[in-house]
């Protein structure tokens, strides 16, 4: 049984073969998710899709150089999320930066409120609150935005975001710790209210 990792390192070979045919299947397979992920990013739906084709060309061209030493999505979301960063740039957009916050709150924080609010149940339950997370999710600053959103919608380890973001892991730690703070703020007044007047 052959894992993903394998696969796709079976898929980039075949590529530099010539197989042109096992690249589409690369984009096949992560299109929709770094066109999610990015499109935290680069908000504007028609922007982002230029962002993902722009990426994957890169990979494309960069292909000879990947060595496997990460995983291959890994390296495709690093260059798909510092594709983003540079449209922005160039856009006359600023992207907005992080400073970090101290690591041992961020190592110590368990998420025990967050989760007790974030069910897939209470998520469906309120489309305010869901409209709630999406923006607070929006107006954050590009670094966390991207570690959020790796974590909580691409189900990525910590240690595969500090690979893709090319970081350490109490960074990592530490943004999706303000991450989650800012959500939860957000929140908290669409929780604290009735439930039968927040919709």
């Amino acid at each position: 049984m052959t894992t993903e990792r394998e696969c796709d390192q079976l898929l980039v070979e075949r590529v530099r073969d010539g197989d042109k045919q096992a690249f589409d299947m690369l984009v096949a397979k992560y299109q929709r998710r770094l066109m999610r992920l990015l499109s935290r990013i680069v908000h504007d739906p028609a922007e982002a899709e230029d962002v993902v084709q722009e990426t994957f060309i890169k990979a494309y061209r960069a292909l000879r150089h990947f060595r496997g030493d990460s995983a291959f999505y890994t390296w495709l979301y690093r260059i798909g999320i510092n594709t983003a960063k540079n449209h922005l740039a160039t856009q006359g957009r600023r992207t907005p930066t992080s400073t970090d916050a101290d690591s041992e709150q961020a190592e110590g924080y368990d998420g025990e409120h967050l989760r007790d609010i974030n069910t897939p149940e209470s998520m469906l339950a309120s489309k305010q609150i869901a409209q709630t997370v999406n923006a607070a999710m929006d107006a954050l600053p590009v670094d966390l935005r991207t570690a959020i959103a790796l974590r909580e919608i691409e189900g990525l380890s910590y240690e595969e975001i500090s690979d893709i973001m090319a970081c350490p892991i109490g960074t990592v730690r530490s943004r999706i710790f303000r991450a989650r703070e800012v959500i939860a703020e957000k929140l908290k007044p669409l929780l604290d209210m009735p439930v039968d007047k927040r919709w």
